[in-house]
């Protein structure tokens, strides 16, 4: 447990002052209920200005950080009005970086506000835990800070307290800045009406050490020190006293942190010189234009000797005016209000997750009814346990030899033990009387030792299924779970079918769904909702199946449905539902980020969360924590050859080609009929310079199935178009579609008939390219496909009929849509010469939603607008990330075609700025690419001339 942290200074605090006793805080009891909606879970936190405590929203059904204030500091008015003031700015500022702020609230005379509970550890405490970070991971976290700072001084607040302790880091590596409890409108002046300083010492700017007005730039100040610390694991301005140490920053100029640590880079020794300096005028202005530096800089160049010489010649130590200095900051501190407060603390050790498979339960009573269903229920009791992850019975009987079908308990322990699993669950039902007898074991399989049984009667079949919560009870006790029984069998209610033979038709549709055999699936799961009409769970299997055939039309009505029905469903089902719903289909990636990370909170098992959150952040372009999860996502199932193959991608997209490539070939080796990891190595192939590989991937991924022809012709026909071959492109698409429009998959078909379009356009037959785009948006209504299409047609001047999809896109109002619209709006501003127009459309676009695609736009039009630096920032950032380029809007499609003119733009804008020699290597790796590219290629000629070929 970490100790709550402190927003004003109180000597008595500081480290180096004699330790003083503090109010006494008396806290909740676990249980307590605040306002009729929120239960107290457990105690986080106790400060001098009240209590932190993790607590249940009863309402929402999410877990929330409560924080309390005093009796005594609720009864000073200014203590009541400072309260009130953290939660109205906190709530002005929504970011993916901020913590937060959802509720204020009273109960009794409790005054409390709620925000979102970040579980993790604070920043301070991984600098203690670790020490200096790598450059590349300090560089991340800082990026990150600065980006929730940055949307806080959008809003006109600062906040005035930044120091480690008030950055909070989630167990994926997500950076979010808390507690703005002491911040005010930039407006305003540097202290509270008793003159108190307002801030932490060690990390306060010489303005507040001076008590003069504040700005933003205050913040930048703090935040250096913080980068320093990131760097180099020390803080600069050590002195025995904090008296001294809040002078010196006011008079003496930091030791650079290249001095302190050699392998701290040149460019973040600079920023960090820059976000230290004394006068505020020559710091950075905004963060904004640090974030810029931060962007562009490369980790890998360290700091040389003569920087180094001369940093030590401009180090400057003065100590005029130390006495009268001190004298103010001992009168100031005298007559301070003494306030602390604490949001997060470390999180205790939970429960490890384990992994249960369920086998076949033994069915004597001749009633075929009840095979598969006790199973299916029985997986979803289990599953209410939060650190329970569930390996799928339809993975497990892919592993059966000799062409075994049966998932009897000895072939389920078998695989339980080759696969790393930890419990194995083996159950019966046999008929008793005029009755039935359920019974369930629970097994270790490395031991053979039973760890518990149990078993329920029922008096007749229309009972069984309401009593399977009971039946797993016990289980769930014994493997660890201490959700009060009462509770289970409450959230059984919620997940039991109408009827026995709903439940049984939907334990069949995920068998088939799992097993790949998606026609087969939907049928089942219609069965069930015609048995039982209120059977949400099974609108929500048909609309997963739709989505993943790429049919987002037909998944439309079954996910309304689902989400009408959600009250009836577990709560983890509830949250995956909803988690699918705004990932899969509603395209809103930050509320299937907000629903995902609760998820994985309320259970920290669930493998399944964790890929899907992977997928929401590569939607919102963060690669690195899509990473992250999941790879949390494989740790929990190591054999899951789907998330295993989610990692891979991910790792391909956040540029960690070794991990990308290594990951592919081991799901190759272990299922070589898994198609889309052949996609993933080809694509890690081109990427790497190996085209022959490439090409090999995708010969023998066409020999696999009808599917994996499919994504072949796709892969082939990229890798043409990719080189110039535009014309030979066009010949492999012409056949991938006819084969797509004979198996009726009208996803694929839409991604070729796009990449034929643009073939066509090519050649210069822009009328058949638009009717051909027109047939692509027409075949598939996701975001990406109308997008491309609308591009296509801006270059065919068809612009009415894009200006459709720009309005059809604008109208689903997420970020994504919205960007992707005013990217479209830049096409045709820059088809009409209007350089200011596509420009500021592509601006806006990319803070709609950083992607790749925005920066090439971007960085494009700078060139042609003559705006060179502007245009190498954007352009050289779209080089980092030239991995995003290989599916471009993550649809298991192959894209790489659009990187190799990134080269060529690259040329221009080095040529703009005159490096000449820079250019002419961007040309050369463009040469190099297209070099037996077709004679229409517009950009070939050029690139050879401007390199000098």
């Amino acid at each position: 447990m970490q100790d709550p942290d402190q927003t004003i200074y109180d000597p008595q605090d500081d480290p180096r002052q004699p330790q003083g006793s503090g109010p006494e805080v008396s806290t909740l009891s676990p249980g307590t209920l605040l306002a009729g909606r929120y239960e107290v879970v457990k105690t986080l936190g106790v400060g001098g200005m009240g209590a932190v405590y993790s607590a249940f929203d009863r309402q929402l059904t999410r877990i929330v950080a409560l924080k309390t204030i005093l009796p005594e500091m609720g009864a000073s008015p200014q203590a009541l009005k400072r309260f009130k003031q953290e939660v109205l700015l906190a709530q002005k500022i929504v970011h993916k970086n901020v913590v937060r702020i959802f509720d204020m609230g009273e109960d009794s005379g409790t005054k409390f506000i709620t925000m979102e509970f970040i579980e993790g550890e604070d920043l301070k405490d991984l600098i203690q835990r670790r020490g200096k970070l790598p450059p590349e991971e300090a560089v991340g976290i800082i990026r990150q800070v600065c980006r929730g700072l940055e949307a806080a001084h959008a809003e006109g607040v600062v906040h005035r307290d930044l120091k480690p302790q008030n950055v909070m880091m989630d167990q994926n590596g997500h950076a979010m800045v808390m507690d703005f409890g002491i911040a005010q409108s930039g407006a305003s002046g540097g202290l509270t009406q008793t003159g108190a300083f307002v801030g932490t010492p060690d990390y306060m700017s010489p303005e507040q050490a001076l008590r003069e007005e504040l700005d933003v730039r205050s913040d930048i100040f703090s935040l250096g020190l913080i980068f320093y610390e990131l760097l180099t694991g020390k803080l600069p301005f050590q002195a025995n006293t904090i008296l001294e140490s809040m002078f010196k920053r006011t008079k003496e100029r930091a030791i650079s942190p290249a001095e302190i640590e050699k392998t701290v880079p040149r460019g973040a020794n600079d920023i960090v010189v820059k976000c230290l300096e004394i006068e505020r005028d020559r710091r950075y202005q905004s963060i904004t234009e640090l974030l810029n530096d931060l962007e562009t800089f490369d980790p890998s160049k360290k700091v040389s000797a003569a920087f180094h010489a001369k940093a030590r010649l401009r180090k400057v130590s003065q100590y005029r005016n130390w006495a009268i200095a001190g004298i103010a900051v001992v009168v100031a501190l005298a007559v301070g209000s003494l306030f602390r407060s604490g949001l997060f603390v470390k999180t205790e050790q939970k429960q490890t997750p384990l992994t249960v498979l369920v086998s076949d339960f033994s069915n004597t009573t001749g009633d075929p009814v009840f095979s598969g269903t006790l199973e299916s229920m029985s997986i979803t009791a289990l599953e209410e346990a939060p650190f329970v992850n569930n390996y799928r019975p339809g993975d497990a009987r892919k592993l059966l030899e000799n062409g075994a079908t049966a998932l009897d308990e000895a072939s389920a322990r078998r695989i339980a033990i080759r696969e790393g699993i930890n419990v194995v669950i083996a159950g019966s039902i046999a008929r008793e009387g005029k009755g039935f007898e359920v019974s369930v074991r629970a097994i270790d399989p490395f031991t053979s030792k039973v760890l518990v049984t149990n078993k329920v009667n029922a008096a007749n079949s229309d009972v069984v299924l309401p009593l399977v919560g009971k039946l797993i009870a016990p289980v769930r006790r014994a493997l660890g779970d201490t959700t009060p029984e009462s509770v289970q069998l409450a959230a059984a209610e919620t997940y039991t079918a109408g009827t026995l033979e709903a439940a049984h038709a939907y334990a069949q549709g995920q068998e088939s769904q799992i097993a790949g055999k998606s026609a087969e699936a939907i049928q089942y799961y219609k069965q069930a909702i015609s048995l039982d009409q209120n059977l949400g769970r099974a609108y929500s299997g048909l609309a997963s199946v739709y989505v993943n055939q790429k049919k987002q039309a037909e998944a439309e009505e079954p996910y309304k449905k689902a989400l009408s029905l959600v009250d009836r469903m577990s709560e983890r089902e509830k949250q995956r539902t909803l988690g699918t719903y705004y990932l899969s289909f509603a395209g809103n990636y930050p509320q299937a980020i907000e629903t995902l990370r609760k998820l994985v909170l309320l259970y920290p098992g669930d493998g399944a969360a964790f890929n899907n959150l992977g997928t929401a952040y590569k939607r919102v372009g963060n690669m690195a924590e899509a990473a992250a999860a999941s790879r949390r996502a494989i740790e929990i199932s190591p054999n899951n050859k789907l998330r295993r193959y989610n990692h891979a991608s991910n790792s391909m997209f956040a540029g960690d080609l070794t991990t990308a490539a290594t990951e592919a070939e081991r799901i190759l080796q272990n299922d070589p009929k898994f198609v889309y990891a052949y996609t993933v190595r080809a694509l890690v192939a081109v990427l790497q310079g190996d085209l022959d590989k490439a090409t090999q991937v995708y010969g023998q991924l066409e020999k696999v199935d009808s599917q994996g022809a499919s994504l072949s012709k796709m892969g082939q026909a990229d890798l043409k178009m990719y080189i110039g071959r535009n014309q030979e492109a066009a010949e492999i698409l012409r056949a991938g579609i006819a084969e797509d429009q004979k198996e009726g998959n009208s996803g694929e078909q839409a991604q070729k008939l796009l990449a034929l379009a643009e073939t066509q356009l090519a050649s210069g037959k822009s009328k058949d390219a638009g009717a051909t785009a027109i047939k692509a948006a027409e075949a598939s209504k996701l975001d990406g496909v109308q997008f491309l299409a609308a591009r296509t047609l801006v270059e065919a001047d068809e612009e009415a009929k894009a200006q459709l999809i720009v309005e059809e896109l604008e109208k689903r109002l997420q970020n994504l849509t919205k960007s992707l619209a005013s990217m479209i709006k830049g096409d045709i501003a820059m088809k009409r010469k209007q350089l200011s127009a596509a420009v500021d459309a592509y601006r806006e676009a990319q803070k709609l939603q950083d992607s790749w695609i925005s920066h090439v736009l971007l960085g494009r039009a700078y060139v042609e607008a003559g705006l060179f630096p502007e245009a190498l920032t954007e352009l050289e950032t779209a080089e980092k990330k030239a991995s995003e380029a290989s599916d471009l809007f993550d649809y298991n499609t192959t894209s790489l075609h659009y990187l190799p003119p990134l080269y060529y733009w690259l040329g221009r804008a080095k040529e703009g700025i005159g490096t000449a020699d820079a250019a002419r290597k961007s040309y050369q790796r463009y040469i190099a690419i297209r070099e037996k590219a077709d004679a229409d290629d517009p950009l070939l000629a050029d690139a050879k001339r401007r390199a000098g070929q």
